[in-house]
């Protein structure tokens, strides 16, 4: 399992310029994750992941890998689709304690899922061309995205379905300086209290939604690095986004 040595420069696509290894930020906050999730979206974020549980589990895959599982919520959403038995999910995330609550959440479904502690930026554990389906939930603006992206595009089967779900602009513009107003000034009040003072709790999360590309942006990084039937939907008027794309036959 391979890391980047040290913090990249914006240029990079690392929009929090977070390096998981510098600082353990979701392993100490693995056990609240759930509930800060909540606070910081008012428990908007159920919406999107039920949406983004809907795209996974309509796709037809056989192999799916998910990038950033977490605490497994997404995951566990997709299972509860009553998805035919052989269907296999590579569930995967680099904090051990996130998988090990992904691992309560769904070890019940047995078989059908694998768990993984995998680094987006590299996974030599996972075949070239051996997924049918890649999804990053909330995870691509915390790492080095140029570098996760083509490791999906290296595992991806020809003409299998990228799945995103990641923060994006409100429109209209003014509208998006608003809400990020609101984030500079709420976020670190809410965190500081939910985590007893654990800056770096919150450090990221700002960093990632201001520097994060939009919609638009991102679509093209996508097209120019490959990909193709490159597609986005917004959410919540444009706070995230579900990005999809293909791998070319």
């Amino acid at each position: 399992m391979s890391m980047p040595d040290q913090i990249h420069p914006p240029q990079s696509g690392n929009a929090a310029e977070f390096v998981a290894h510098n600082d353990d930020v979701f392993g100490r906050i693995a056990s609240r994750y759930d509930r800060l999730c909540d606070l910081f979206s008012f428990g908007i974020h159920r919406t999107w992941k039920r949406r983004v549980a809907d795209i996974i589990a309509q796709e037809e895959w056989q192999t799916l890998l998910d990038g950033a599982t977490g605490t497994g919520d997404i995951m566990l959403r997709v299972l509860e689709k009553q998805l035919p038995a052989s269907r296999r999910i590579i569930a995967s995330d680099i904090s051990p304690q996130m998988l090990a609550i992904a691992q309560g959440k769904l070890g019940q479904h047995g078989e059908q899922v694998r768990l993984c502690q995998l680094d987006m930026h590299s996974m030599p554990d996972i075949a070239s061309e051996s997924v049918d389906a890649y999804s990053i939930s909330l995870g691509l603006k915390i790492c080095q995205r140029h570098l996760a992206l083509q490791e999906a595009l290296r595992v991806l089967r020809p003409g299998g379905r990228l799945i995103i779900l990641e923060a994006s602009n409100i429109r209209p513009a003014w509208l998006h300086k608003a809400y990020l107003t609101y984030m500079s000034i709420c976020t670190p009040a809410i965190a500081w209290m939910a985590t007893g003072g654990d800056a770096s709790a919150y450090k990221y999360l700002l960093q990632g939604v201001r520097e994060f590309p939009g919609a638009e942006q991102l679509a093209k990084e996508m097209q120019d690095m490959g990909f193709s039937d490159v597609q986005f939907e917004r959410l919540s008027l444009g706070i995230v986004a579900v990005h999809t794309a293909r791998k070319p036959l």
